[in-house]
């Protein structure tokens, strides 16, 4: 095959074809179309957490050549709307984001990408921990939309992969008192042992209890027992769980940033009055805002956060489908950060 690539064919129909090799073009002449309702209406290549090795350049390119590894943020956005002319790059209407309908992703032996969204990684870098560099970039755009700072508690709800990384990168970043909380142990092992505070299991609800009643005694009582006073200066929601949501505002202290990262069910019930009388700043947190890509890899590469005990599992090209499959278990023992190798 000239350019293997795992395809989404069909809602659970995956399998690895032969795709032409893409041929380098500038950016003014990809034909651009906006990113709606994210729906599949065609075979799409899979994929956008990813790494390699440059195999060619275009000819203005001066800051990378071919056998540098590299580590690709998978969304290029226009440079000429609203947005990415104030800096905001990552609310552009029309980015081409890889594996969002329409736009193939980077699972496949050649990735065509923009020079400027290509970040050579140091030689200490492996290609597996170039690939993390995009969820570190998350927790990092994360941390710098609730505009985190030294001596802060913070309060990290859901303790998956972006869960840990924000744990992570809060503690790197300086923060007094970092609690890690999920109601699954083992996601509070791994909490633990990237030097969290403190972790916390939220009991769950008796069946017919109010959930906002239930949510505001579970925030109480883990105020009482991790002694966090009024609350957290900072919470940063990463499961997208409605309780989860709810515990998040009742535990936040009068006048904290709230910021949203996990998607979960489109519409929830939010006790609104409890923002507006503790004063609450809530914000969303999309993809990676200018600069957090730098900022991983220097994560990386300095040894703050060590991303390779995430990786639990690791498959072939070939695997591919076999990794998407284990992910969607949910098992305990697997973080879903699954490895899939490149094709040779």
């Amino acid at each position: 095959m000239e350019n293997p690539s795992f395809v989404l064919k069909a809602i659970k129909d995956v399998a690895i074809e032969d795709r032409p090799k893409p041929e380098l073009k500038t950016l003014m002449i990809w034909q651009r179309g906006r990113i709606g309702d994210y729906k599949l209406t065609g075979p799409m290549v899979l994929g956008h957490e990813s790494s390699g090795v440059v195999v060619e350049t275009g000819c203005k390119v001066k800051h990378l050549k071919a056998g540098d590894c590299v580590a690709m943020e998978p969304g290029v956005p226009c440079r000429r709307c609203e947005f990415c002319r104030k800096g905001s790059y990552h609310l552009c209407g029309d980015m081409i984001f890889a594996a969002t309908p329409p736009w193939d992703g980077t699972l496949a032996k050649y990735y065509v990408n923009a020079a400027d969204f290509c970040y050579k990684v140091p030689d200490s870098m492996n290609l597996e921990e170039a690939a993390m560099l995009e969820p570190v970039s998350v927790a990092c755009a994360i941390a710098k939309t609730a505009e985190l700072r030294a001596h802060q508690t913070v309060l990290v709800l859901g303790c998956g992969p972006i869960g840990v990384l924000c744990q992570a990168v809060a503690k790197a970043y300086g923060s007094k008192k970092v609690i890690g909380v999920d109601v699954v142990q083992s996601r509070l092992d791994v909490s633990n042992s990237y030097g969290v505070d403190h972790t916390f299991m939220p009991p769950r609800a008796e069946p017919g209890a109010d959930p906002m009643e239930h949510a505001e005694k579970v925030a109480e009582d883990m105020k009482k027992q991790l002694d966090l006073g009024e609350g957290a200066d900072v919470v940063l929601e990463c499961s997208g769980a409605e309780p989860c949501v709810q515990l998040g505002i009742y535990a936040a202290k009068r006048g904290a940033t709230f910021v949203q990262a996990g998607m979960g069910k489109k519409v929830i019930a939010l006790p609104i009055t409890a923002v507006c009388t503790r004063g609450l700043i809530i914000k969303g947190s999309i993809r990676y805002l200018a600069g957090c890509f730098p900022a991983a890899i220097d994560l990386i590469g300095s040894g703050q956060i060590d991303v390779k005990r995430l990786i639990t599992n690791r498959y072939k090209f070939e695997e591919a489908e076999q990794a998407f499959e284990l992910v969607k278990a949910g098992r305990q023992d697997v973080l879903n950060k699954v490895m899939i190798a490149g094709m040779q």
